[in-house]
């Protein structure tokens, strides 16, 4: 049993303490020193970090103004920086002794004492106040919501000490809207710029209101030893509460609000009218489902039996979110526990354990549950992203850069039912753009790491910038289209010049075949003289080349062309009688017309087409029957040396050897690989096992009118292969390429989850 003078140090929440006697001075001593203690060790580590900020953004400032503008706050930080902390903490300790003087001054009002510190209003004010209000009011609001239990028990308290009257947050002395309005103040002994200001507050905002908790907590312990209110639980206002300072509740509290109302569906109402509505309505009905099946759960609505825990509200889970959300951001930013894929998999499942855990710190009793609507959105986003990460459509290293996402998506969701709902969601865009860009992404194609940073820095500013503001999922979604559009752009011009190429060099081999078929259709059968044989099979044949090239199959010079060959052949038939010599003599003129300009429109030099002629020449007076020597003859109708420029290549020596330098025919297939390979569009992203270890990831560029063969480029343009329709229907079928998914995360998620609901609960489990 407790004795009298043991219950007598308990003081009850009806109680009221003076603050002028000597007990309540001396426990409003105790409070101002744990205050003015640990509150400055916090503003000294946070100027620590003020330097390198400032000089950070400096190094990476657009343009020299802006650059000496970081430099000046440098320097001025420098300079002020004792008087700010001197001023800060004098306001700190001020305000905690005025309160006593209030409570003097306003005997007998319980309804509440306003301090100028703690309050928060909007006015008509120049830009840059404006701008300084702002950030100074969203700093209060997330560190309120962020230590709703700790910051309930210091205000239940401190109201004891100072004779009963009602303190809440805006009015809390070391709360954080006082402590931001003090350290305000404080920044005014400071003349940098509004830009360098709002970065300060910033870092104040991480440095010094985020390590509020071991100062609520101390203050609390301090007074539960010294018997204010020991027994003191958190009692948390359901479907309502008085509205914040300045009027403005935060989105926070508003779907906390509607949440515990009752109001809505965890999915939010799909008002789109898409073929989405389907789906939505799918899932509310599996969900539906698995809450029948009794877990010993409890709903919204119901009632708690006699000693239970209450169960978290909406602002707590935004709260005790933001703290596993400030931890993985430090993580990520140290590379501390950035795991692989099985590792990030189990931190995905073991949220819901994380989040009841750190509701349970900030409490200081863990709550075995949550609410219907609360533990449905949290399974869900669950399950989108053990999805994520069983998701073969992204490279390994790209899911575990999204998955560190969940926290974020969590808190989205549950600040904004409508995401899973509504395609054009802000915060799903984002996703699905992330994962689209990823799709693309290989190591050999981003040599740069602009993508992979790209991803990592949109994932890092989620981790540390996103309280409960959701805007900043349609400026991240802006700043990556952006980014693609660039990418795209560029992209777009190398994968052009590759499908030119490629064309190109498919038209040349085109025009090479159809000009290696004319001439051997007219050889073949003709014993031609070695010189002749050359003409035509070499330097006549490339000038068909480049006439198909030029004019085309069907013009009057490709014509004129096959005409002289004709006539070529026809000269070197014997001329025994006099008409026969008699044409012949008519002939060559044309022929050395004809040869002199083809000749020089495939590279020959004007001396090598004279030495050539004068060959023929020799030849033809024999043919006419003229005195020629023997020996000359002889070498004019063997003569094998022509003068070829390198550039011009010989055709095939036969038919038959040009028929077996063909492609390939390709087999008729009847699989289903072969009728993927017909239906793949161009823009379709495919996954090629390029060696052992290696994968390329490549997209459809152009499919060749001409030979129907597949050209793949990877995401910057350049090209990886092209393939036979046959050879990619083989590749396929031996699994060393995979056709990615076109289809938008979210909506290949939540078929996939649909999927996996409607599943027999016994092979649910077995499946986990």
């Amino acid at each position: 049993m407790k004795d009298a003078s043991e219950s007598s140090n308990i003081v009850s929440l009806t109680q009221r303490l003076d603050p002028s006697s000597e007990r309540g001075g001396a426990l409003l001593n105790t409070v101002r020193d744990i205050a003015g203690r640990r509150l400055q060790i916090l503003i000294n580590g946070m100027f620590e970090h003020v330097d390198d900020a400032l000089f950070d953004l400096a190094e990476k400032a657009e343009n020299n103004a802006a650059q000496m503008h970081y430099f000046d706050g440098m320097r001025e930080v420098r300079k002020r920086r004792p008087m700010v902390e001197r001023s800060f903490l004098a306001q700190i300790s001020r305000e905690l002794t005025d309160f006593a003087s209030s409570y003097r001054n306003n005997t007998g009002n319980t309804g509440g004492v306003s301090l100028p510190v703690g309050s928060v209003e909007l006015s008509l004010v120049a830009d840059n106040e404006l701008e300084e209000s702002l950030a100074i009011t969203s700093m209060i609001g997330k560190n309120e919501t962020r230590l709703t239990r700790d910051l309930f028990a210091v205000n239940q308290r401190l109201s004891v000490i100072y004779g009963g009257i009602k303190i809440d947050d805006a009015t809390n002395p070391v709360g954080p809207a006082a402590l931001s309005q003090a350290f305000r103040q404080a920044m005014r002994e400071l003349s940098a710029e509004m830009r360098v200001k709002l970065i300060i507050y910033k870092l104040f905002d991480r440095y010094v209101l985020a390590s509020l908790d071991e100062l609520y907590q101390e203050i609390n312990a301090e007074l539960v030893r010294a018997g204010v209110l020991p027994q003191l639980r958190h009692e948390i206002q359901r479907g309502g509460g008085a509205p914040r300072t300045g009027g403005q509740a935060a989105p926070a509290a508003d779907a906390a609000a509607a949440v515990e109302q009752g109001e809505g569906s965890f999915l939010g109402d799909d008002d789109s009218g898409n073929a989405s509505s389907e789906l939505i309505q799918t899932l509310r009905t599996l969900f539906s489902a698995r809450r029948a099946v009794p877990t010993g759960a409890v709903g919204v609505g119901q009632h708690l039996p006699a000693g239970a825990v209450q169960l978290p509200s909406a602002n707590e889970l935004i709260g005790a979110l933001s703290v596993l959300q400030s931890q993985a951001a430090i993580n990520q930013h140290m590379a501390v526990n950035t795991g692989n894929a099985v590792e990030l998999a189990n931190e995905v499942q073991q949220l819901k354990e994380h989040l009841l855990a750190q509701i349970g710190s900030l409490r200081g009793e863990k709550p075995s549950q949550v609410s219907t609507i609360d533990e449905d959105t949290i399974d869900l986003v669950g399950m989108l992203f053990e999805f994520i990460l069983e998701d073969r459509n992204l490279p390994t290293e790209m899911q575990v850069l999204l998955a560190r996402l969940q926290i974020p998506y969590l808190k989205a969701a549950i600040l904004d039912r409508k995401l899973f709902a509504h395609r054009q969601h802000p915060a799903r865009r984002l996703l699905d753009s992330l994962a689209d860009a990823a799709k693309g992404w290989s190591a050999e194609s981003d040599r740069d790491h602009r993508l992979h940073d790209k991803i990592k820095s949109i994932v890092d500013r989620l981790l540390q910038d996103f309280d409960d503001d959701m805007t900043i999922f349609e400026r991240l979604c802006a700043e990556l289209q952006e980014f693609q559009d660039i990418s795209r752009r560029r992209a777009e011009l190398a994968e052009q010049r590759v499908a030119e190429s490629t064309r190109g060099r498919e038209k040349l081999e085109q025009a090479r075949r159809r000009a290696a078929r004319e001439i051997l259709s007219r050889i073949e059968g003709h014993n031609l003289p070695p010189l002749i044989h050359g003409i035509l099979s070499r330097a006549w044949a490339n000038y068909l080349v480049l006439t198909i090239l030029r004019q085309g199959e069907e013009s009057s010079e490709f014509r004129d062309a096959l005409r002289f060959a004709n006539d070529f052949i026809d000269s070197t038939k014997p001329a025994r009688t006099l008409d026969e010599r008699r044409a012949l003599r008519q002939m060559l003129p044309g022929i050395e017309r004809a040869l002199r300009r083809g000749l020089g429109n495939v590279a020959f030099q004007e001396s090598d087409i004279d030495r050539l002629l004068a060959q023929l020449h020799t030849y033809y007076r024999h043919q006419l029957g003229e005195a020629v020597p023997e020996a000359e003859v002889q070498a004019a109708e063997e003569s094998t040396s022509l003068p070829i420029p390198e550039s011009i290549q010989p055709i095939a020596e036969s038919e038959a050897e040009l028929d077996r330098s063909e492609p390939e025919q390709e087999p008729v297939l009847d699989t289903p690989e072969a009728l993927l390979v017909a239906e793949l569009k161009p823009g379709t992203w495919l996954e090629f096992v390029t060696g052992p270890e290696t994968i390329e990831r490549a997209k459809l560029s152009w499919i060749s009118p001409m030979s129907g063969r597949y050209l793949f480029v990877n995401r910057r343009g350049l090209k990886v292969a092209d393939y036979a329709p046959h050879e990619l229907a083989q590749a396929l079928a031996s699994g060393t390429a995979r056709v990615l998914e076109s289809t938008a995360l979210f909506d290949r998620a939540l078929d996939a989850i649909v999927g996996r609901l409607s599943q027999p609960a016994t092979s649910q489990a077995t499946s986990e």
